[in-house]
């Protein structure tokens, strides 16, 4: 199956090995040497070097690609059931690829969710209909990626555990603010410096509140995230020129 799954935006399988006589499997994907999305977002890096507008942007947009493809192009359709920002890769020049599939399903033909006996998953990326039920959909990551989108504009965990009142969930505690747009740049990470375009800003996070409503219905799918987000394209995404290299 991995082998079969060929995009731009997703970590290439180079071979794999196993061994019958022993517990022993292996896999060798491609090397991506620029760190994950979360070490550049919440490690170190992200303290000393944070990313701009343009290339949270940039980042977004990759890994909704990778993504609308496991969803829309893949045959059969892949659910990948663990995205989050470790889980998104980053090249040199800061483009992005989805990897680990060790959690991924393959959708059954007909049916609307794969019923998993066992929930999987990282803790504040998993959609609520998952947690509770393990009914896990395709709208299901579109959930974990409205909490990466999140990730990119707020700047913070989604969960939080230094918050003077103890654990805080990111979804939760920014979707209030969302609903109101006099409120939103309430939302952007101080590490931007108020150095982001004002509208492409509100467009995103109206993106993002739309993938984590909590009822799956309510979520757009992937190919119309990869649309909303190739608009912005066509605007000024930073002051002097637009955005380059999207296509």
């Amino acid at each position: 199956m991995l082998s079969r799954l060929n995009h731009r935006n997703l970590v290439k399988l180079v071979g794999y090995y196993s061994n019958r006589d022993s517990s022993q499997n292996l896999l060798c994907y491609e090397l991506v040497s620029n760190g994950s999305l979360e070490t550049w977002l919440h490690g170190p890096l992200g303290i000393n070097c944070p990313l701009d507008w343009d290339t949270r942007m940039t980042i977004a947009l990759d890994a909704a690609r990778g993504l609308s493809y496991l969803h829309e192009d893949s045959q059969p359709c892949v659910i990948h059931r663990d995205f989050k920002a470790s889980n998104i890769l980053l090249e040199n020049n800061f483009h992005a690829k989805v990897a680990d599939f060790g959690l991924a399903k393959l959708a059954p033909e007909g049916r609307a969710y794969y019923l998993s006996t066992r929930v999987m998953g990282t803790f504040g990326y998993v959609a609520p209909e998952y947690a509770m039920t393990g009914h896990l959909l395709v709208k299901s990551d579109v959930y974990s990626y409205g909490v990466v989108l999140l990730e990119l504009l707020i700047g913070r965990k989604p969960v939080d555990m230094s918050q003077p009142t103890g654990q805080e969930n990111l979804v939760t505690w920014a979707r209030p603010i969302l609903r109101d747009k006099e409120r939103l740049e309430e939302l952007a990470d101080p590490r931007l410096g108020g150095r982001y375009p004002k509208e492409n800003f509100v467009r995103v996070c109206t993106i993002a509140a739309a993938c984590v409503e909590p009822e799956a219905s309510q979520r757009p799918t992937m190919g119309e995230v990869v649309q909303s987000l190739a608009s912005q394209k066509t605007m000024i995404l930073h002051y002097g020129h637009p955005l380059q290299g999207l296509t």
